[in-house]
């Protein structure tokens, strides 16, 4: 199972929302907050300085109004003496402003020569002189970059404007206030994130934890693992799920085992069986393919699945799937090649429905290629007897027939004639006793007499034999050990064997040519060669000439007396002694026949 990243995961995601819903209720509590403190600060900074504004008002009123002798003190002094008892507090300066812009008294000492002179213009000044305007604005102080009040308010006297008071205060020292409360809102939020987060972590897992068993069992099922089960860890919809999903876990286990039951003994049917049988669906596509099916057709089982049967088949050319669902009758496939017969018959079976609906097509194969060549080599069988049979006997019929007709009264010719049908007879014989020796070897009802010979020994005499008797100038050439090798043989058979090998070599022998006789060790047998220098076998034909009845030049074979049985019986006996016998040969140069033996080896290789 994969495993899901961290930040991938349903369980991030939960803390994720979780804490950016609170981030979000925090930001707007926060905004509206510290919005409204400021709000709540500046009017209050606000209102506390203009209550004193008005309290200086009413004083410096009280002493532009006041009538004074000479002895009393000047207008100046007294607006000094009201300023000076003006708490300082937040207030940068304030000045009074009689109703000719003349400046009568300022808070600010270091300013006191500004006494006397007028109030250099501005607007909010002009305002509360000429029209009894109160004034308030905020700007910032270029000297030091901080956030100064200015309020301009004019001295009435039964809505006469008397004067004006100009005040600067530093509220800069609000925002600094709602700056630190900003700080200890920030760090509230993050201890309040942070919190929110374990918390957040803890929450998720509570929810996700269910949910990640769910998504192992799911796993675990998609593996056919129907063991386990989900914890339940409450009575909630969650807990509600995990219930259903054991509930489902089980009817899957019950349907799984039931289906495991059907596909088993199908498996186990299928697995048995010696033809192939192949399954599609209602559109003519494999779903199901056996082994044997598989092996037959040369095919993967994997890159089969979904592939149309016609295709599979090779029979697209020929049938349609609407056509092998009509097919009655069986189907031969024909997969020969040149060097390898190879059929196949096919069955075809619709799969239905009760409504008679068509729901597939099952297919079952035979290989039939045994029972071909069976076929076609008794009928070849059966026509080389017939032909073998009918020359000697066209022969002898002929000859008879001018005996009959007084040919035998002739002394010239009636020997010869007699002679000819004795040697058609006598190659008749042979033939039948072949035959009959084939047909012992195919029922098995011959016995080997085997026993131990020096094979040397008996190589050498058939050889001697050969040579003594032999008609051609040619030349035996052996190339035997001089020590005995002793295997256990028929001896009887394996002359017959030996002496057609030799036989063959003597008549497809040049005048003149060369007979090699040769007798090798390879492990545990021994090989043994006969090769001639005859008009040698075509490539195409070598293998076949083990074959019963087959000869590569039949009119040649024929003119020299030879049934076409000789090498077949040699490889049916060689084959008895648990030997191997085939042949090489190239064209105009000569034909090497070779047999193997068990033997009893001896440790010596001492050659002639």
């Amino acid at each position: 199972m994969k495993r899901v990243g961290f930040f991938r995961s349903i369980q991030m995601k939960f803390v994720l929302i979780y804490v950016l819903l609170i981030l979000f209720a925090m930001q707007i509590i926060s905004v509206y907050f510290v919005n409204s403190l400021e709000e709540k600060f500046t009017n209050n900074f606000k209102e506390s300085l203009a209550q004193r504004v008005e309290l200086l008002e009413y004083n410096v009123r009280e002493e532009i109004l006041k009538e004074r002798d000479e002895e009393s003190k000047t207008l100046e002094q007294d607006v000094r003496r009201i300023l000076e008892d003006f708490s300082a507090g937040d207030v940068i300066e304030v000045r009074v402003i009689d109703v000719n812009s003349r400046i009568i008294g300022t808070s600010d000492t270091n300013k006191r020569d500004l006494v006397g002179q007028r109030m250099p213009a501005d607007i909010s000044v002009k305002r509360a002189l000429s029209a009894g305007a109160t004034e308030d604005k905020m700007y910032v102080d270029e000297n030091n970059g901080k956030r100064v009040w200015v309020r301009t308010s004019p001295i009435l006297s039964n809505s006469e404007v008397k004067g004006a008071i100009y005040l600067v205060a530093d509220i800069e020292t609000v925002y600094g206030q709602l700056d630190d409360i900003n700080e200890i809102l920030f760090s509230a939020a993050i201890l309040a994130l942070a919190i929110t987060a374990v918390l957040g972590i803890t929450l998720a897992r509570t929810i996700t934890r269910p949910i990640t068993d769910m998504r192992r069992q799911a796993v675990a099922l998609g593996k056919g693992n129907f063991s386990r089960k989900v914890k339940v860890y409450g009575q909630d919809e969650i807990g509600e799920l995990a219930v259903t999903f054991n509930n489902l876990t089980k009817r899957l286990q019950e349907a799984q085992a039931t289906t495991e039951g059907e596909r088993r003994k199908l498996s186990s049917v299928l697995s048995y069986m010696t033809d192939g049988v192949i399954a599609t669906d209602r559109r003519g596509r494999v779903i199901l393919i056996n082994e044997p099916a598989s092996k037959m057709l040369n095919v993967s089982r994997e890159t089969v699945i979904s592939q149309p049967i016609v295709s599979l088949l090779n029979l697209e050319e020929d049938y349609s799937f609407d056509d092998l669902l009509n097919e009655q009758d069986s189907v031969i496939l024909d997969y020969s090649t040149h060097d390898r017969p190879y059929v196949l018959r096919a069955n075809f079976s619709v799969i239905q429905k009760e409504t008679g609906f068509v729901n597939g097509l099952i297919t079952v194969l035979h290989d039939i290629t045994e029972q071909e060549k069976i076929e076609m080599e008794r009928r070849e069988f059966v026509t080389n007897v017939s032909h073998e049979l009918r020359t000697p006997l066209t022969t002898m019929r002929s000859y008879l027939e001018a005996l009959a007709e007084g040919a035998w009264q002739d002394p010239d010719i009636a020997p010869n004639f007699l002679e000819v049908t004795q040697t058609e007879t006598e190659r008749m014989i042979r033939l039948v006793n072949d035959l009959l020796q084939l047909s012992k070897f195919d029922s098995q009802e011959y016995n080997l007499m085997k026993k131990d010979t020096d094979f040397i020994e008996f190589f050498n005499k058939i050889i001697d034999r050969f040579e003594m008797t032999k008609s051609q100038e040619v030349t035996f050439r052996r190339k035997l050990p001089r020590y005995p090798i002793y295997v256990t043989i028929d001896q009887d058979k394996l002359t017959q064997v030996i002496d057609n090998i030799i036989s063959n070599a003597l008549k497809y022998s040049p005048e003149g040519g060369l007979v090699s006789f040769k007798v090798e060790e390879h492990g545990d047998t021994i090989q043994v060669s006969i090769s001639d220098q005859g008009m040698g076998i075509p490539k195409k034909s070598l293998e076949r000439i083990f074959e019963r009845f087959y000869r590569v030049d039949r009119a040649r074979s024929r003119k020299m007396g030879g049934t076409g049985l000789g090498l077949a019986i040699a490889k049916e006996l060689i084959t008895a002694h648990g030997g191997h016998i085939w042949a090489t040969s190239v064209e105009g140069k000569g034909t090497t026949i070779f047999f193997t033996l068990p033997a009893d080896l001896s440790e010596e290789d001492d050659w002639e």
